[in-house]
């Protein structure tokens, strides 16, 4: 008899997703191994110069809003914990070895994103009219016997029909660097989980 499949924190907290993106990349090297690359991440060190470029990018706006009190402090280190600590983004639950979902709400799609402060025991009942909810998670499966498969997932909902014309206008625009920043994390994941962890 086939295993009940398991509930994603992706489904507890983003349920029914207006928009989103899922990503996958098999992995040379263990669950464990695996697992401990995701989750030792620095985002600082994500391998591809046109990933690089468009976090800058998209970080412009603030930049040039901040410039009259003096030059940004550039991050040398930006894990899941850091954001979750020094930004507006939350982890908003994790499933050890398994899975880890981290959230934000904003309205994404202005030159310089408006964050809304939220807590995740709120995150999943927020309807604010204005906004938008992102949930990113990545999850990990044993995929053989020594080899991992790694997914990234962004789900995105509005809380009202002019928050979902304001985002699907931003997404046409935007999607090609979300899809080059997922993509670029999972590739990081794997050369490090490849290299400092158990290959097959």
């Amino acid at each position: 008899m086939a295993a009940s499949p398991s509930p994603l924190l992706a489904d507890r907290f983003a349920p029914r997703p207006e928009f989103g993106r899922t990503d996958h990349l098999l992995v040379d090297a263990d669950p464990t191994a695996t697992w401990k690359s995701l989750r030792e991440l620095d985002l600082t060190e994500l391998r591809g110069g046109i990933a690089g470029f468009a976090v800058w990018f998209r970080d412009v706006p603030e930049r040039w809003r901040a410039r009259k009190h003096g030059p940004a402090r550039e991050r040398t280190r930006l894990t899941w914990d850091d954001l979750d600590t020094g930004t507006d983004w939350m982890i908003l639950g994790e499933n050890p070895g398994h899975e880890i979902a981290l959230g934000a709400v904003g309205k994404f799609w202005r030159p310089v994103v408006k964050w809304f402060p939220c807590e995740p025991r709120d995150f999943p009942d927020f309807t604010k009219p204005g906004y938008g909810k992102v949930v990113w998670s990545f999850t990990t499966h044993p995929y053989g016997e020594r080899r991992t498969l790694i997914s990234s997932e962004i789900r995105v909902t509005l809380t009202d029909p002019q928050a979902w014309l304001n985002f699907r206008r931003y997404w046409r625009i935007s999607t090609p660097a979300v899809a080059t920043i997922s993509r670029a994390v999972l590739r990081t994941i794997k050369h490090n989980a490849e290299t400092k962890g158990v290959r097959s």
